[in-house]
């Protein structure tokens, strides 16, 4: 087929359930491509002999390779190839933001729709798990060194998958009971279910790795000793400390942060009910502030808990909004309603300490500010209230702070997130590498596993040097 011929095609949607039936479940809204439809979007890639779609990958997944294997029908070895540079790819295919990196750099893309790179890698590591495919990749030999991975999100279960191929003996100390981070507390189960992130971390305890729950590194044993114990110890702690807008009214019974609502509901299980009778408040009219992809998280995991009304309230307009368009467009299709240059002023309750309202007061927007985006600005006079009897505040996190606090000589930035290396996750202590959110703030999965796969090659080298 000629590069013509392949242009001509469309990009392949993907089949989702129905919007008004899935706002009322748990269950993922996407099903998947079919053999058939990914071999049609696979044959869109125009295979680049300098592809630009790998240097937007922060983890260089080779994408025109795996995906000509799609086109060939070779799906598992597409999955394996996939998992050369890559430990989640059934991850990555479902919550990276690929429309801002792989698929924002392919050239099909410039006169059309580009190749979805993020589906078809979706495709490839769902089939080799359905069929029972996977296969464990060669190990180095031994070399006699022990390495202390704190946290088990997408930063630390890079840094370990990387680092055990490569001969070191790696543990992995969680403090839940579940490992998997932000994937397992954060990303509500419709749009990354446990099983996937289950499955993946069942492939790296196959590679060897140790995996101790459980374990609040910072109260049970610091940092200083773990090093005791270790050659080399990488933290990836993530954000985890929600921020609130300081608003009167913010203590009322009611008032979450979305880190809290979203723990209650994925991790205490709240989805389930009535299985497991979570104690989490499922309001019937609930606000959202914020407009970002766990705002979106949120906001639709309040209708599924039972909400008739969810509202996001932000203070521009969906133009600036950072949530990804197809998290605001899922959103709007299952009944979310946008309360747009709006912000909070206070939060209103009854005299039993309960949340009744939220005042809000309309914005306009001004001029651009540092972030780029144009700022807003408050119009006099034209305050409101939204009925609602639960309010979720979802306007970032900062970093944990338990292991700076407890790791002296630890350098610091002025936000608390630990200085490390860009290229390296060097930080001030030796022996100590770091990366992911807890250095660069809440970000991308992808860009926190960028930063474990290179702190992992910067490890291999010091512990082969010592």
């Amino acid at each position: 087929m000629s590069a013509e011929q392949k242009k001509k095609i469309p990009r392949q949607p993907m089949p989702e359930q129905e919007a008004k039936v899935r706002a009322r479940n748990f269950e993922e809204v996407p099903y998947g491509y079919s053999p058939e439809m990914a071999m049609l979007e696979a044959s869109r890639c125009l295979q680049c002999k300098k592809p630009k779609c790998v240097e937007g990958c922060p983890v260089n997944v080779k994408i025109p390779e795996f995906i000509g294997l799609i086109a060939g029908g070779d799906f598992v070895g597409a999955a394996r190839k996939l998992k050369e540079t890559n430990a989640l790819p059934a991850v990555c295919g479902r919550v990276c933001p690929q429309e801002s990196q792989c698929e924002s750099k392919c050239v099909v893309g410039k006169k059309g729709e580009p190749v979805a790179i993020g589906r078809l890698e979706r495709f490839a590591a769902d089939y080799e798990r359905n069929q029972g495919a996977v296969t464990m990749p060669a190990i180095a030999p031994a070399t006699g060194k022990k390495v202390a991975i704190v946290g088990s999100g997408p930063a630390g279960l890079t840094c370990a998958g990387d680092l055990i191929k490569l001969g070191h003996e790696v543990t992995v100390f969680e403090a839940l009971h579940k490992p998997g981070g932000v994937l397992v507390y954060g990303i509500p189960e419709f749009r990354l279910p446990k099983a996937i992130v289950q499955a993946e971390v069942d492939y790296l305890k196959g590679l060897g790795i140790k995996l101790v729950e459980n374990f609040v590194v910072g109260m049970l044993d610091t940092v200083d000793e773990l090093l005791e114990q270790y050659d080399a110890v990488f933290v990836g702690t993530g954000a985890g400390l929600p921020v609130f807008m300081n608003l009167p009214g913010e203590n009322l019974n009611g008032v979450y942060s979305a880190n809290e609502y979203l723990t209650r509901s994925n991790l205490m299980k709240a989805y389930l009910f009535p299985e497991y009778d979570t104690p989490v408040v499922k309001g019937k009219r609930v606000a959202v502030f914020g407009g970002g992809n766990v705002a979106m998280d949120a906001s639709r995991t309040a209708l599924r808990l039972g909400a008739e009304k969810s509202y996001i309230v932000y203070r521009r307009s969906m133009e600036e909004m950072p949530a990804r368009n197809e998290e605001i467009h899922h959103a709007e299709q299952e009944g979310v309603e946008f309360a747009l240059l709006a912000n909070p002023v206070r939060i209103i309750g009854n005299d039993q300490g309960w949340v009744t309202g939220v005042e809000c007061v309309r914005m306009a927007l001004g001029e651009p500010d540092e972030s780029g985006r144009r700022r807003p600005v408050p119009v006099e006079g034209s305050e409101f209230i939204i009925d609602v009897d639960t309010v979720v505040v979802s306007i970032g996190n900062g970093p944990n702070p338990l292991i700076p606090n407890t790791t002296p000589g630890l350098e610091l930035s002025r936000w608390g997130n630990i200085n490390a290396d860009e290229e390296t996750g060097q930080t001030s202590r030796k022996g100590v590498f770091a990366g992911g959110d807890i250095v660069t703030g809440a970000a991308t999965v992808i860009m926190a596993m960028g930063a474990g796969k290179k702190a992992a090659a910067a490890m291999h080298e010091y512990l082969m040097g010592q």
